[in-house]
């Protein structure tokens, strides 16, 4: 399910998005806080469902959604706002939800199960990584639990690898200096191979003698389409990458410099 995340206020927008990715975590959400620009986006990627702040400067979101209607009649458009005073424009143009702030995840479920046009939902792989805000793993849209605690910070390193293959010295010295024992990693990476496995992915995992790495061609990453140029990837960062890993920073400052 593609979704389209529109409020011109920064930390409305940030809200927004962060309520859609928990609501619906295999979504690929696209965030703009420009008008123009999100309807110039809907003309060659098409967003089964859009959700627009009603009132904003320039261009209002009822404006917006008959234009959005003109290029896809089938999007479902739901409106968002603090205000009621909109709530007839919305019925007029037969939008598919209306959402009155603050937004919760809870909100935007309510509405992604009721839209007026059902989708489909299709992911393209079964495994995605967040690492933009905190760093998340899903399998097929469901949140991943590690038997251990340290087996999610040792996959978060190798996706910040960006593929390239790790030895078990690099992880322990980046991630956790001398206070862990060789055999203590060697149990990480089997609970990770084994939940992988378990769930039918383990062809995610690029291992040769004493190396480790993550087959980013089998994954989704906002990472990886940010690092590609993907429009939605780059509107999605905004400052926070990997933020409850200490040794992220160093590539959340190289993504601050280039954005």
């Amino acid at each position: 399910m593609n979704i389209l995340a529109l409020d011109d206020e920064e930390l409305a927008l940030e809200g927004l998005v962060s309520a859609a990715n928990k609501a619906e975590p295999s979504a690929t959400i696209y965030s703009f806080n420009k008008p123009r620009e999100a309807l110039e986006f809907c003309k060659s990627t098409p967003c089964e469902v859009v959700f627009l702040d009603i009132q904003m400067r320039n261009m209002s979101g009822v404006e917006l959604a008959k234009e959005i209607k003109l290029l896809n009649p089938q999007t479902n458009i739901i409106f968002t706002t603090g205000y009621t005073d909109y709530m007839k424009d919305a019925l007029e143009m037969h939008a598919s939800g209306y959402v009155m702030k603050p937004i919760t995840p809870d909100k935007i479920r309510k509405e992604l199960d009721n839209l007026r046009y059902p989708v489909k939902t299709v992911v393209k792989n079964k495994v995605r990584f967040q690492a933009f805000g905190n760093f998340e793993v899903y399998i097929e849209g469901h949140p991943v639990k590690f038997r251990y605690e340290y087996t999610k910070e040792m996959l978060a390193y190798l996706v910040d690898r960006n593929g390239a293959l790790c030895t078990n010295g690099e992880i322990m010295a980046v991630l956790w200096g001398d206070k862990k024992s060789s055999s203590y990693l060697r149990s990480l990476i089997k609970d990770m191979k084994d939940t992988f496995r378990e769930a039918g992915c383990d062809e995610i995992i690029l291992q040769q003698r004493g190396k480790i790495g993550i087959c980013r061609e089998k994954v989704d990453c906002d990472y990886y389409d940010w690092l590609d140029g993907k429009i939605y990837a780059v509107n999605l960062y905004h400052g926070e990458y990997m933020a409850q890993y200490s040794w992220s920073e160093m590539t959340n400052a190289g993504i601050k410099n280039k954005a």
